[in-house]
């Protein structure tokens, strides 16, 4: 059934609950939250760009830290506000700033996470000639494909929502302007567009994903031909590391876009939203420094010597 077309100015973003009595809680907690995604993802910038760590997987872990510390400064900063804040009201054009720079940074990810998998899969299955291979040309050619194609992806989606009649109201029952929630707001029958939706998942999330699944198999396959019980435990130990994330990520992504108008509860959707653009962003410096003696032995002499100042 079509409603009346609303010319919209501005959109109110509920956040993640309309209990008063939790707010303080919650802007604490994500506080806390923040600033630990903060502090952690800049030291692993600071650590990894030592002489020792001058290697394409720590050159890729720096660019993680970037886009985490991105992702969540884009949502986290405005979420603490409407938290203390009766005036929960984003402009047209902040929401679709917003929506542009999460799409984007999200995408990249994703791709950027596949070519960790294969920078993994070459250091592993092919170590005489990972030095030729993974050169500093192929690592920074790597790098903006992700972002083109991230770019790509979050123009084209971005242009799409907003082309969408919206009806009204104007209140979004999510922390941040997002595709699922912006196009519960539309006048029109959005089928079409979420079939694109699906494609655009499948390229995102599926194809990056199916390659890091098969660099992987190849991975493990090397791993059991490893004769030393302790070799064997401590390469398997740093692939676990980044399959942990890969499947909390792309699993978040999935049950969120692949079917953005489904029955599931906001809340859920929130909790998954929530995975990808803030745990995720505080987990990924604990997974890949906490599990690498040399990030973590540079990484206490770091704090040491910034303690000192």
């Amino acid at each position: 059934m079509r409603r009346n077309h609303t010319l919209m100015t501005e959109f109110v973003l509920y956040g993640l609950s309309n209990h008063p009595e939790l707010q303080r809680l919650l802007f604490f907690t994500f506080c806390l939250i923040y600033t630990i995604t903060i502090i952690g993802n800049l030291l692993i910038f600071m650590v990894t760009v030592h002489p020792t760590l001058r290697t394409p997987m720590y050159f890729f872990l720096r660019v993680l830290s970037f886009l985490d510390i991105s992702t969540a400064s884009i949502v986290v900063p405005k979420m603490l506000v409407n938290f203390l804040s009766q005036d929960r009201s984003i402009s047209y054009m902040g929401c679709g700033t917003q929506l542009y720079g999460v799409i984007f940074l999200a995408a990249t990810e994703c791709y950027i996470l596949a070519a960790m998998a294969y920078d993994r899969y070459v250091a592993i299955c092919n170590p005489l000639r990972y030095a030729i291979i993974m050169n500093s040309r192929v690592c920074h050619s790597l790098v903006l494909l992700s972002c083109c194609s991230g770019n790509v992806v979050s123009v084209v989606q971005t242009a799409w929502v907003f082309t969408l009649p919206l009806c009204g109201p104007k209140n979004i029952n999510y922390f941040f302007c997002d595709i699922p929630p912006l196009i519960r707001l539309s006048c029109t029958d959005t089928s079409l567009y979420e079939k694109q939706i699906i494609i655009a998942t499948a390229l995102v999330i599926f194809t990056p994903f199916c390659l890091i699944l098969v660099s992987y198999a190849c991975i493990i396959s090397s791993i059991l031909k490893i004769s030393s019980v302790e070799g064997r435990r401590k390469t398997f130990s740093t692939c676990s590391s980044h399959l942990t994330v890969v499947t909390l990520y792309y699993a978040s992504g999935t049950l969120i876009y692949l079917r953005p108008k489904s029955s599931n509860s906001q809340d859920t959707k929130k909790v998954l939203a929530l995975i990808y653009t803030t745990i995720i962003p505080t987990l990924n410096p604990l997974i890949y420094s906490l599990r690498n003696k040399e990030v973590k032995g540079l990484l206490i002499k770091t704090i040491a010597k910034l303690s000192k100042i």
